[in-house]
């Protein structure tokens, strides 16, 4: 018997990844608040969509009420950090009240599994809102998991090429508009993957929920200095960068692995690729070594970033 997935924020670049992949294998129910993209969203999945707010416990109710999901996946979030910085409220309603709106509802309703979309800059050192946000749904989520039959894990990890809101698009813009692109920091690091990595990062939280519940899965990933990323996007497409004034809430460097968080974490191979595995109150029997971050992770070659830079989706 097919299982039924609910994606809430199912309109995103994520959750239509992952509508796509499992809509073979599941029932695949999306939900946005956003209208317009819920149609676009059901056009181009050929999922169905429900309007839904996480923010209204509610709607998160009716949603749940009326699909009666076995999987949600939470993906629903505010997560641009610099709107965050400004608007702290707004993230905060999305990210810790819309979060414990859908956990509530889960566990409530006994939903058999909830896996909960983290990123790297929810890892210590915190430096934004929107990584505290995201700190803070990963500590609940992972607490929770254990009071109730329903099994409760996150996801953790960094920059989606292409996804929407990410530099990748911002650059096109300034790009199609004046073929010079504004950066904030070209000496930073970052993690970089594909959403079908992303994708396969979530899959395997799902058929791995025994073995991560209540905890954090993330994955290796390789990462890249913004000036070389850049370097490779005006050889190929032309044009030419400038530093311009840095965004309120950005660091130098993300941790998919803080400093604090090594004692507690341990390393697995999943299909070949390195996995960890982040338990926050249990110490891990055979901890990893140190800090896992994108200052001494694997760098992207030039190779790989144009691959990145050529799976441009369409404006």
């Amino acid at each position: 018997m097919r299982q039924k997935v609910l994606i809430t924020g199912g309109t995103g670049f994520l959750g239509r990844g992952l509508a796509l992949a499992l809509k073979n294998t599941h029932d695949v129910v999306l939900t946005g608040r956003n209208n317009k993209q819920n149609f676009a969203a059901q056009s181009q999945t050929g999922c169905p969509v429900l309007p839904m707010d996480v923010v209204n416990i509610e709607s998160v109710r009716d949603a749940v009420v009326e699909t009666r999901p076995d999987i949600i996946i939470h993906a629903a979030a505010t997560k641009f950090v610099d709107l965050s910085e400004k608007q702290p409220m707004e993230c905060v309603d999305v990210n810790v009240v819309g979060s414990q709106n859908v956990l509530r509802v889960a566990l409530d309703r006994g939903v058999k599994s909830l896996v909960g979309i983290s990123t790297d800059k929810a890892s210590p050192p915190v430096r934004n809102v929107y990584g505290m946000s995201k700190a803070i749904m990963e500590r609940m989520f992972c607490s929770m998991n254990g009071k109730t039959p329903t099994k409760v894990a996150c996801v953790r990890y960094g920059n989606v090429a292409w996804s929407t809101g990410s530099v990748l698009p911002i650059w096109r813009e300034m790009h199609d508009k004046t073929k010079r692109i504004g950066t904030t920091g070209p000496d930073m690091s970052r993690f970089f993957f594909t959403i079908d990595d992303a994708v396969s990062l979530v899959l395997n939280s799902m058929t791995r929920i025994e073995e991560v519940q209540g905890k954090v899965l993330s994955r290796e990933m390789k990462c890249a200095k913004v000036r070389d990323i850049l370097d490779c996007w005006i050889k190929s497409k032309g044009g030419s960068w400038e530093q311009i004034e840095g965004r309120p809430g950005e660091r130098l460097y993300e941790a998919l692995i803080g400093e604090p968080e090594v004692p507690y974490t341990e390393s697995l191979d999943i299909s070949g690729v390195k996995h960890f595995l982040v338990a926050f109150n249990q110490k891990a029997k055979n901890p990893i070594a140190g800090m896992v971050t994108s200052d001494n992770s694997a760098r992207l070659t030039s190779d790989e970033i144009l691959n990145l830079l050529e799976r441009e989706p369409e404006a």
